[in-house]
C-alpha cells in the first residue's frame, strides 16, 4: 500500500509539474526546419504511443515541440537508455529560459547549456543569432564537386507573453567541379534560383526564408516565405512538397477543440511566364531593346481540416487552388469553398477558370503497437460519372501509402515500406499560368506525374544522435503527354505510357549531431549504375 501511494504521489507530482511548466512556457513562436532531427524523434515516439505529435503539415511551431519533449520528460521510464540521452539533447535546445533580467551570450552556452554565438534573452525579448557554414563533396567515376555555404539564422521572440515571433535564414551556396548539375527535376533536392549566369564547372545560389508569427491560445497567424509540406511521405509528397524554391504566404492555424483543427494559407508563387502585355521597353540606353520584363502573376491557396475521433487515429481533408493574373479576395477567404467559387466566377468555362484539387489522408500511430500506417489521396481531375469507363474516364489522381514499426527485433529499429503511384496528367492544366509548379518545379512529388515507386527503408540509431539510414526504391516513369491527350484524346493515354525508364536506387546514410545544430554525414547512393559518395560537415541546416 505504502508503495502504491508512493507510485501515486510521484506521477501526480510530475503531471502537476508537466501543467506547470506548459502553462508558464515561452517558447520562441518559431517554425523548425523540416530537416531537423527532431521530426524523426519526436515521430518516432508518438509511433510507440508515448506522446501525440501532429506533423502533418510541416514546418511545426516550436511551441508544439517544446510541449512534447516536456510531456517525454515525465515519461522517461518508458525511454531507452539512448532515447533519454537524445531527450536531453535536445531539451537543451528547445526546453524554455526563464529570466526577469537580460542575458546577453555571446560565444557560451546558456542556460540549457547549449553553446549559443548570440543570445539575448529577457522576460519579453528574445534574440538568437548562430552563423552558418557547410562543406559538402561529392564524387563518381572520376568526376567531383565540392559545394560552400555559408550565412546566418536569426530568431527570437517578443511581448509579455512571446507571443510574437520572428526569424530570418539566409545561406549562399556555391558548387564548383565537373559533376554539377542544375537538372534537379529528377531528383528530390529543392530547386534553386540561380544567380548570375551558370558556367560549366560553377554556379551560385542562395536560399532565402523569413517570417513574422502571431499566436493565441488557440492559433496562430504567419506570415513568411518558406516551403509548406503537406502529409507524409519517405522519398516524395504528393500533395505538398519542399521541392520548388520557397515562397511568401500568409499563414493561419486554428485548434478551437483537442480533436479539431484548421490550416489555411495564400502563397504567391513565380509563373516564369512573361507578360508581354505588361512588360515594356526602358529605352535607358544600356542595351538596344532594353526591356522591362514581368511575369504573369500566380497564386496559389489551400484549406485543410483534421479531426481526431481516437487516440492515434488522425483524419485530414483538403482543397487548393491555383490561379493566375490577378489577385482574388474570395481565395483570401478562409473558409471559402475555392472550386465552387472558382466555377461561379468563370462562368463555368475551363478556359476561364482556375486549377483545383482536392486531397485525403489517414495517419494511424501505435494503433498497432509501435507501427505507423498512413495513405494520402490527391484528386487533380475526376469524372465520377465514368469512374469505370475505360474509354471516358478521368481519373487524374495520385495516392501513397505506407507504414513501418519501430523496435523491431531490437530497441530503435525501424522498417517501413511505402507506395506512390501518380496518373497521367496529374498537376498539369492547359493553362500554363495554372499548372501546379512555382519556378517550373512541382509543388507537389518530384517526380511529376506518370510514376510509381516502391520504397524500403530501415532506420537506426545505435548510439544518441547517429543515425544510419538505408532506402532501397523501385521507380517507373512514363512521359508528361500533352494537351491534346489530356484534354481532348478517348480513351487517355494508359498507365506508364511512352515509358521513360525503369531503375532501381540504393541509399545508405549515416548522419551524427556531434553538438546541437552541428552535423557530420555522409552517403553512398547508387542510380544508374553509378555510385556516387558524399561527405559532409554542416553548422546549421
Amino acid at each position: 500500500m505504502l508503495i502504491k501511494n508512493f507510485s501515486l504521489k510521484k506521477y501526480l507530482f510530475l503531471f502537476l509539474l508537466l501543467v506547470f511548466v506548459l502553462n508558464n512556457s515561452k517558447a520562441q513562436n518559431i517554425w523548425e526546419n523540416p530537416n531537423s532531427p527532431i521530426y524523426t524523434y519526436l515521430s518516432r515516439m508518438a509511433q510507440k504511443g508515448l506522446i501525440d505529435f501532429n506533423d502533418l503539415i510541416k514546418p511545426v511551431n516550436r511551441n508544439q515541440i517544446q510541449t512534447a519533449l516536456l510531456e517525454l520528460s515525465t515519461k522517461k521510464k518508458a525511454l531507452t537508455l539512448v532515447e533519454k540521452n537524445e531527450l536531453e539533447f535536445y531539451l537543451q535546445e528547445y526546453r524554455p529560459v526563464f529570466n526577469n533580467d537580460s542575458i546577453l551570450d555571446l560565444l557560451k552556452k546558456d542556460a540549457n547549456n547549449r553553446w549559443r554565438f548570440f543570445n539575448i534573452v529577457n522576460s519579453d525579448f528574445e534574440l538568437h543569432a548562430d552563423p552558418l557554414f557547410g562543406v559538402n563533396s561529392y564524387s563518381n567515376n572520376n568526376k567531383s564537386t565540392n559545394i560552400l555555404s555559408s550565412g546566418f539564422e536569426i530568431w527570437g521572440a517578443i511581448g509579455k507573453n512571446k507571443n510574437w515571433g520572428y526569424q530570418i535564414y539566409y545561406r549562399d551556396y556555391t558548387e564548383n567541379g565537373n559533376l554539377i548539375s542544375n537538372n534537379l527535376k529528377a531528383t528530390p533536392l529543392p530547386g534553386r534560383i540561380l544567380v548570375g549566369t551558370q558556367k560549366i564547372n560553377s554556379i551560385n545560389y542562395t536560399d532565402l526564408r523569413a517570417s513574422i508569427n502571431y499566436k493565441w491560445k488557440h492559433g496562430n497567424i504567419s506570415v513568411g516565405k518558406d516551403n509548406l509540406i503537406w502529409g507524409y511521405g519517405e522519398n516524395g509528397n504528393i500533395v505538398l512538397s519542399n521541392k520548388v524554391p520557397s515562397y511568401p504566404y500568409i499563414r493561419l492555424d486554428y485548434n478551437p477543440l483537442k480533436w479539431l483543427s484548421f490550416n489555411y494559407s495564400h502563397a504567391w508563387l513565380n509563373s516564369n511566364i512573361t507578360d508581354s502585355s505588361l512588360s515594356y521597353l526602358n529605352n535607358s540606353g544600356r542595351l538596344e531593346n532594353d526591356k522591362r520584363t514581368l511575369f504573369v502573376q500566380k497564386f496559389f491557396a489551400t484549406h485543410s481540416i483534421q479531426i481526431t475521433p481516437m487516440k492515434g487515429l488522425n483524419l485530414a481533408i483538403g482543397e487548393s487552388i491555383v490561379y493566375s493574373d490577378k489577385m482574388d479576395l474570395g481565395f483570401l477567404i478562409p473558409v471559402n469553398l475555392f472550386k465552387f467559387y472558382d466555377n461561379n466566377r468563370s462562368n463555368y468555362l475551363i478556359e476561364a477558370g482556375s486549377n483545383g484539387q482536392y486531397f485525403f489522408s489517414i495517419n494511424s500511430r501505435n494503433q498497432i503497437k509501435n507501427t505507423h500506417i498512413y495513405g494520402t489521396l490527391f484528386i487533380d481531375e475526376i469524372k465520377v460519372s465514368a469512374l469505370f469507363n475505360q474509354k471516358e474516364k478521368r481519373n487524374q489522381l495520385g495516392y501513397t501509402i505506407g507504414a513501418s514499426i519501430t523496435d523491431l527485433l531490437i530497441p530503435y529499429l525501424t522498417i517501413g515500406t511505402e507506395y506512390t503511384r501518380v496518373n497521367p496528367f496529374v498537376y498539369n492544366n492547359l493553362i500554363p499560368a495554372q499548372t501546379y509548379t512555382s519556378y517550373n518545379f512541382n509543388l507537389g512529388d518530384w517526380m511529376g506525374n506518370n510514376f510509381d515507386r516502391a520504397i524500403i527503408y530501415a532506420r537506426y540509431n545505435p548510439i544518441a544522435k547517429l543515425q544510419l539510414y538505408a532506402r532501397m526504391q523501385q521507380i517507373r516513369k512514363g512521359g508528361n503527354g500533352t494537351i491534346y491527350e489530356q484534354y481532348v484524346m478517348q480513351p487517355q493515354p494508359a498507365f506508364l505510357n511512352n515509358l521513360q525508364f525503369n531503375r532501381t536506387d540504393w541509399l545508405i546514410q549515416l548522419r551524427y549531431e556531434w553538438i546541437n545544430n552541428l552535423y557530420l554525414n555522409t552517403s553512398i547512393e547508387r542510380r544508374l549504375s553509378k555510385n556516387t559518395y558524399q561527405f559532409g560537415i554542416s553548422f546549421g541546416l
